[in-house]
Order: C-alpha cells, then structure tokens, then sequence
C-alpha cells in the first residue's frame, strides 16, 4: 500500500492529572526558575483523572488522518493494556497499523501531566518501546510514502533518522522532522546539523532552534537567519503564544495566534506541525499551511488531551484565521 504520509516518533499512554490545590512556587533551583509542587508527605485530591493517547509519532498520525491523509505510523508499543490503547485510539481515527509492531521486551512508553488550570503544567515521562526502535526495526522494502515524518525521538530511536532521511532521499520521498527528542539534541546534535540540508521541512521551538543554531534563546533574528542557512528547505520556528516565523530561502512568513481560551497545551506543537505539513500537501501554499497549522494548534489546546479536538478535513474551528505577512529575504 503508498500511504500520503508516514510517521516516525514516540508512542505513549498519558494520564492528565488536574488540581487547584497545586502551588506554583518561584525557586532558582527549576531549570525554568518555577515549579509546580505539593505539600511533602501529604494526599492531595486531583480535580480531574484523564487517560489519553499521547506521543508526537502518533499525535501527528492523527492530524494527517483527520486531514484525509492515508496515513500509517511505524513505530513500538509493548504488549499489554496500554499498548492496546494506544492501538485502538489509531483505529478509531482510521490510523493504518500495517508498520506498528508490539513488543514483550518493553512496555509502552508513559507520561503523567501534572496541571495547575490557568497556571501551567508539569510533565513526567517513562521511556517504553517507541525510544528502542533501531534500524534493523524499519521494514525499508514496505515504505512506499509520499511523505514520511520524523518527531521525537529519544533514547536509542535518535539513530534512525539519519537512514530514514537517506532511504527518503534515495526513493524521491519528501521528508519533515520535528526533532524534538533529548538525544536527538544533545548526543544526536551533530549528526542533526549534518542532515538538514536534505530534509524538506524542520520544525522546530524558539528553544529548541535555539540549541540547533548554538546561540542564545534571546537572539531570535541571529537563531532564525542561522537555520535558514543551515536549512535547505523549508524551516519553521515556532513560539508558543507569539506564533511562527516559516522560511524558504526566499521569503519570510511570519504569523500570530488567534484569541481563544486554554484548556491544556499538550500536542499542541504536534497539531501545528502535522496541520502545516498536511497544508503543504494540499496546497503548497506557506501561507495556507501556517493558518491550517495554527487552526489546529488552538483547536488542540481547547481540550484535554493530545488528540482530543483535532480538526477535520474542511474544519477551521470557530476563530478567524491568522493573518500571515510575507516578506522577501534580503
């Protein structure tokens, strides 16, 4: 079978934990200066228990599903009840499982979110069967793809992109990646700057792209001109509540976000990322891409959960789309 897209990434069960009673507590010893705590040697009563799908393999999966993409996702589950949860939620949004493999040697992959409403999050990850994937893994005689999409890929997974983005290259397939996992931007660094240049999308945060470029996170304009050299492709920077900047060495396009409320933000970078890949392939239209990307992102963040409140084919969400200004690079 020749699937529209492809994708690679983590696959992981979720659970959303909520309370009011949570504090969020200013101390220099949090990588981000806060953190989100509870009183030690205490129970606290969670406001609300959701369990989930979560993972950027299979968040994306079902963006391009829901965008009428046939679409598969090739990746580890273990064998066992979250496993199966992860394989029903795929089959329930029309997600082909031909490339999904189960495991015994490890379980599936988990993730706690920890939420204090309207204040922030905190999330706590297990590494499962999606972060062992190595090359011997991928069934390269079974890829027949438009498109194939990388996102996170942590732990030994890292080592697949560079095969995976070569085999595309070699087979005429187009290829984003959306590299987000730890090893792929610490151990896998290097080798990540070697391959850009034959990957046709990156995707990537203002933090992340700022790793990626070497510079300081508050250097944007020297970050983003960095990638766009290092890039030949399209590349994408996405930031958060300030929106995306999107290059392709000729112009620049640059976005908000719409006002809307926030339930939860969790796949909120997945839905960007797979609606604006899903609107490269309708379109090819940058502009169009970035407004169907952002539809998404804000539909997501309305709901909790990664998946939950995903757009459909034809489904722009009750807000106006964003207005996308575009300028030649000088």
């Amino acid at each position: 079978m020749k699937y529209d897209v492809i994708t690679f990434g983590s696959a992981t069960q979720d659970v959303f934990m909520s309370s009011r009673k949570l504090q969020m507590v200013e101390d220099e010893k949090f990588i981000t200066k806060k953190g989100l705590c509870a009183p030690l040697g205490s129970k606290m009563f969670m406001d609300s228990v959701v369990f989930a799908m979560g993972g950027t393999g299979t968040n994306t999966a079902v963006t391009f599903a829901r965008q009428d993409l046939k679409t598969a996702y090739l990746g580890l589950i273990g064998k066992g009840s979250a496993g199966q949860g992860v394989k029903d939620e795929l089959t329930k949004h029309q997600v082909d499982l031909a490339m999904l493999q189960e495991v015994e040697q490890w379980p599936t992959a988990y993730s706690v979110i920890i939420s204090l409403p309207e204040v922030g999050r905190t999330i706590l990850k297990k590494t499962g069967a999606c972060h062992e994937i190595v090359e011997q893994d991928i069934p390269f005689n079974k890829i027949k793809a438009k498109w194939l999409y990388l996102g996170s890929l942590s732990g030994k997974s890292h080592k697949i992109v560079k095969p995976v983005v070569e085999f595309a290259k070699k087979n005429n397939i187009k290829i984003a990646i959306n590299p987000v996992g730890d090893a792929q931007l610490t151990e896998g660094l290097e080798e990540l700057r070697d391959i850009l240049f034959q990957v046709d999308v990156v995707i990537l945060n203002q933090e992340e792209s700022a790793i990626l470029a070497g510079l300081d996170m508050s250097k944007e304009e020297e970050i983003f001109k960095k990638l766009d050299d290092m890039v030949k492709g399209v590349v994408v920077m996405t930031k958060g509540p300030a929106g995306v900047i999107v290059a392709d060495g000729q112009d620049r396009y640059s976005a908000g976000i719409p006002e809307s409320g926030l339930v939860d933000r969790t796949g909120a970078g997945d839905a960007f990322s797979a609606a604006f890949i899903s609107g490269l392939i309708e379109k090819d239209d940058i502009s169009y891409a970035i407004q169907l990307g952002t539809a998404n992102a804000t539909a997501v963040s309305q709901e909790i959960g990664a998946v939950n409140g995903l757009l459909k084919k034809s489904d722009w969400g009750s807000w106006d789309k964003v207005e996308v200004k575009k300028n030649e690079i000088n």
